[in-house]
């Protein structure tokens, strides 16, 4: 039996909120099995708000949750490398209302997985396996979800810029070493014609060159270039793969998803959890994932 796993230490951090520019510290601690990913807003007496779709309020440029009036907003890099890496429980302590945006990418988080280190747990890995296809469209984006016996990302974005234009990538989800290596480093990505009104929004008012690709009409402000030719999509993976872990465990299931955003990644969550004939829990199965030691 796959076993669930936590870290093997502490590991902290500290950056900016992309969106509200404030100091934020993110400290990362093993937690006990079947807990899952709880965020802990230390500056407000130890609030703890667990990491589930019942608690996304808001999906414009970054997923927001809620509980009792405390938000905690921008989870989606963090809860991917978490995800990502097969790591099932962590206590995530935030002395602030964003999770800072490091450098647009899950890689930084990644590196504070592996410096913690990961080890097994006594309790059996449990995982959701889609029984059903469950599909969302909304205003000409689409994703569904399927039965499969892997977790596995199909994603295609279309922006009408010379450097995106229609990219397509497949990606096997369970395979932690394949996320270090073709996903996490993937950084968010925007528009220069879109920042005035963004920032009127107060939003991205911690955005800077250093945590974001930011595109001209025939090119990008960044001097360093792309990390991969197909970074965008990649990166749309990366928020999948975050989005999705607020389902609370592991999947077993295909997504394929066109366009899709924050918002269809959980208006799809939702309608598959409300139909119990389209999921069940089940140990995951040996094949679906291994365990790397840092």
């Amino acid at each position: 039996m796959i076993k669930q796993t936590t870290l093997a230490t502490t590991v902290e951090i500290s950056g900016l909120g992309l969106h509200t520019a404030v100091a934020v510290s993110v400290r990362l601690l093993p937690a006990p099995p079947d807990a899952g990913y709880i965020f802990i807003r230390t500056d407000l007496g130890g609030f703890e708000l667990p990491a589930n779709v019942e608690y996304v309020v808001n999906c414009s440029y970054a997923t927001t949750l809620m509980r009792t009036g405390v938000m905690l907003s921008t989870v989606e890099h963090l809860l991917a490398a978490l995800r990502g890496m097969n790591v099932d429980n962590v206590y995530i302590e935030v002395d602030n209302l964003e999770v800072p945006i490091m450098d647009g990418s899950a890689e930084v988080f990644v590196e504070m997985i592996k410096q913690a280190g990961i080890v097994e747990q006594p309790a059996d890995r449990r995982v959701l396996r889609v029984r059903e296809r469950i599909s969302v469209e909304h205003d000409g984006r689409r994703i569904h979800i399927e039965p499969c016996d892997d977790y596995k990302i199909d994603c295609t974005i279309d922006f009408p810029h010379p450097l995106i234009g229609v990219q397509r990538f497949e990606f096997n989800a369970a395979d932690e070493a394949a996320f270090v290596r073709e996903i996490a480093g993937a950084r968010t990505f925007g528009f220069t014609a879109e920042i005035d009104a963004m920032r009127r929004a107060n939003l991205i008012r911690g955005g800077s060159l250093d945590n974001a690709i930011v595109l001209t009409p025939d090119g990008m402000l960044n001097r360093g270039g792309l990390r991969f030719p197909t970074e965008f999509v990649r990166h749309k993976i990366l928020d999948i793969i975050g989005d999705l872990s607020l389902i609370g465990m592991p999947i077993l299931g295909c997504i394929r998803a066109e366009r899709s955003g924050h918002l269809l990644h959980t208006m799809l969550m939702s309608k598959l959890l409300r139909n119990d004939a389209a999921w069940e829990i089940v140990d995951a199965p040996v094949e679906a994932n291994s365990v790397l030691a840092y």
